[in-house]
């Protein structure tokens, strides 16, 4: 016998082969595990559709074909947990291919056949011809028990080869002279455990088996109501090992000198031992671990010997001849071996004064000035001159300006450079008023170019004033911030070129600090959606795009013109879809 399981998570909409199933095979039983809007179909190695073939799905009943008659089932009560199934006493007269048509994820399939003994299933499948408009992709075929199988591409697949039975199946359908046996429901295998302690879960396959001698029969022999639901049991029920999980130690409590170091050591039990080699654990009772090799988690540790402080110098003398001054001297940190470190490698808290406050007595305080400036500030008239104005002891010490006795002398001076002759000069206006109420704004002013000549000015052309510095004329400005509101997005591009289409936009409402906030008023909202194009389309499909096949429309409603080849046989098809859908772009706006 060979039995085999088809199973996938998501796969490309449209058939899918499952495996071949060779001429002479009989007893063949074909079933889907659980309910969905999947289909299962037939095709011969020749290319000639048995059951829901070229798209067309077929309405359940016996079908005869190869031989024998096929009776393919479909549930459609609506408590029914029962997926599609096809089964057949056979034998069949030629290979037969089978096929799923993916319409929903994570399909699964069981399928087994007997074979006569001198009969092996076909090692290659066949390609179909004439089934769809592009070749089928191929998934998996049958394999028996001492072949490898791998796993990426069948899952939880259980093949064995076993005696046939001959109360299984007749060659001649119309002979039936056994008496009636009663089947029933048994463990045919199990997928391997989730876990390797702790109690993990595998998935039980259940088989139908002939009551007196045991023997594999189809599927459809046993009584549905009665499959079992258990199709998980616990495995590997032993508890999991705990152990000492030690952490990292800390760093030394003293950068010099002995000090001390700690780590964490935690007592952990294994919970869960994955397929993939990870683990995870929980903390336990640290008696559980035993206290007898526990870890230690304390230890002395010492980075280095400490430096110290070393008086280089005596004091200096002191920095003023009289008067409150301050004087110095140097003091470094010492290495063990002598080398200067530097001042953090020596505790800081216990280093000498470097410096100390010395009082050489009262002193004489005078006011000194310098001579004033040789130039007025001013070209022509009317400028200033200035002068520098120190307050010094006995000649030698500069003191703060306030330690003289008496009025302090004046720094500036006023001096006249003469009448202004021929002088260009730019002269500005006051700042108007902000553009904005509020928020980010400009504020302008005005500019004139003066033409200055024996007192008497002028305004002249601002070409003339070109060759000076020109001031700014404009400057932003915020009177006050504008609190929450509507800022939208640039329009999209419309969804269709003509016969009118629509363009979106987002619109959100912001704080000051550019955060959503949901404060903004919202009868003001901001339109997100407008037609555009509204003028009629004028049909520009080239006359060589044509359909080259009848069931183009099957492609647009699949999605698949975004193929070349797809694209190419159902150009006039794809052609106007184009024009009718929306761009990604606005379906995605759409959604939101």
């Amino acid at each position: 016998m060979v039995k085999g399981n088809y199973s996938r998570t998501f796969l490309r909409v449209g058939y899918h082969k499952i495996a071949e199933i060779p001429a002479g095979a009989c007893n063949l039983s074909i079933q889907e595990t659980r309910k969905s809007r999947n289909y299962l179909a037939l095709q011969t190695k020749s290319g000639i559709s048995i059951i829901n073939g070229n798209w067309v799905i077929d309405r359940p009943g016996t079908y005869s074909a190869l031989g024998t008659q096929l009776i393919y089932r479909r549930p459609n009560e609506i408590r029914s947990r029962n997926g599609e199934s096809i089964t057949a006493r056979g034998p069949l007269t030629e290979n037969i291919n089978l096929y799923l048509i993916y319409q929903q994820p994570s399909p699964s399939v069981h399928y087994e056949y007997n074979v006569p003994l001198n009969t092996q299933p076909a090692a290659e499948p066949g390609t179909p011809s004439d089934f769809l408009l592009a070749p089928l992709a191929e998934t998996v075929g049958p394999s028996y028990a001492d072949e490898r199988v791998d796993e990426d591409d069948v899952s939880n697949n259980h093949i064995i080869k076993e005696t046939f039975h001959p109360k299984q199946a007749s060659s001649d359908p119309s002979v039936d002279s056994e008496p009636r046996t009663i089947y029933t429901w048994t463990k045919s295998g199990h997928t391997e455990c989730s876990m390797t302690c702790g109690t993990g879960k595998h998935h039980v396959f259940w088989k139908c088996v002939d009551r007196d001698s045991h023997m594999t029969v189809p599927m459809d022999l046993c009584d549905p109501a009665t499959e079992p639901t258990n199709q998980e049991e616990d495995c590997n029920k032993q508890p999991c090992p705990v152990y000492w999980d030690v952490g990292e130690w800390s760093e030394c409590s003293r950068r010099c000198g002995p000090g001390t170091q700690q780590r964490q050591v935690i007592c952990q039990q294994v919970t869960h031992v994955h397929l993939n080699g990870t683990e995870t654990s929980v903390p336990v009772a640290p008696e559980l671990c035993g206290s007898s090799d526990r870890p230690v988690t304390k230890s002395t540790c010492q980075l280095k010997i400490c430096s110290q402080w070393e008086i280089q110098s005596e004091w200096s003398p002191c920095s003023v001849p009289c008067g409150v001054g301050q004087r110095s001297r140097e003091v470094v940190c010492l290495s063990n071996q002598g080398d200067v470190d530097d001042d953090e490698e020596c505790n800081m808290n216990l280093k000498p004064e470097t410096l100390q406050n010395c009082d050489m007595g009262v002193c004489a305080r005078s006011w000194f000035t310098s001579l004033w400036s040789q130039r007025c500030s001013a070209e022509c008239g009317r400028g200033n001159k200035t002068r520098t104005v120190v307050c010094l002891i006995d000649h030698v010490t500069d003191l703060p300006l306030d330690g003289c006795e008496g009025d302090r002398p004046s720094e500036v001076t006023s001096c006249d450079s003469g009448p202004c002759q021929n002088e260009l000069e730019w002269y500005t206006g006051p700042w108007g008023e902000c553009s904005a109420e509020c928020g980010n704004g400009t504020q302008t002013r005005s500019l004139a170019c003066i033409f200055t000549n024996s007192g008497q000015k002028e305004v002249v052309d601002q070409v003339k004033c070109s060759s000076l510095s020109k001031p700014v004329t404009a400057q932003l400005c915020r009177l006050k911030p504008c609190g929450v509101q509507w800022y939208v997005t640039e329009w999209s591009a419309c969804s269709r070129s003509c016969d009118g289409g629509f363009r979106v936009r987002e619109v959100r409402c912001l704080a000051d600090n550019i955060t959503p906030s949901d404060r903004c008023d919202p009868s003001s909202v901001p339109d997100s959606q407008e037609e555009c194009n509204k003028q009629p389309c004028l049909d520009e499909i080239n006359p060589s795009c044509s359909d080259q096949y009848h069931n183009c429309m099957v492609v647009v409603q699949a999605r698949l013109c975004i193929y070349p080849y797809y694209k190419g046989v159902c150009c006039a098809s794809c052609t106007r879809a184009q024009k009718t859908y929306p761009s990604s772009f606005q379906r995605n706006h759409i959604r939101r």
